[in-house]
């Protein structure tokens, strides 16, 4: 492992916040401060790629980076905000239906944060 994509893990796993590109890029600058974009993106993909690291997509927003360890997420249909949750888990249900292995899944859940559900109730946009 390179020394960018070390610390670039590093980064990621240490982060509770689902990080975007632009915010790994800010962290390694204050390690690194003649690191690159490209060099961010690069490594987020391939450490992505490799399963070191795994890659939030939602719609309409920044991929955001988080650490590989086995848990779920709850995505504000309005913010963005993304938050860790561990449901029950779905792999022998899963396999059941299936009635075949899969490789891995992964459960987002979109609902109203408790800040935007307030500001829904009270009328107002967030």
């Amino acid at each position: 492992m390179t020394k960018y994509e070390k610390m670039i893990y590093e980064i990621v796993n240490a982060s509770r916040e689902h990080m975007t590109a632009d915010q790994v890029y800010g962290e390694l600058q204050k390690f690194y401060p003649a690191v690159s974009r490209a060099t961010v993106y690069n490594n987020l993909n391939k450490l992505s790629d490799l399963r070191l690291i795994r890659r939030l997509s939602l719609e309409d927003s920044s991929d955001r980076y988080d650490r590989i360890e086995k848990h779920d997420h709850l995505a504000c249909q309005k913010c963005g905000k993304i938050s860790d949750i561990c449901f029950d888990d779905l792999t022998r249900p899963l396999k059941e239906q299936l009635g075949d292995e899969f490789l891995y899944y992964d459960l987002k859940v979109f609902y109203l944060c408790p800040d935007c559900r307030k500001a829904q109730e009270k009328g107002s946009d967030i």
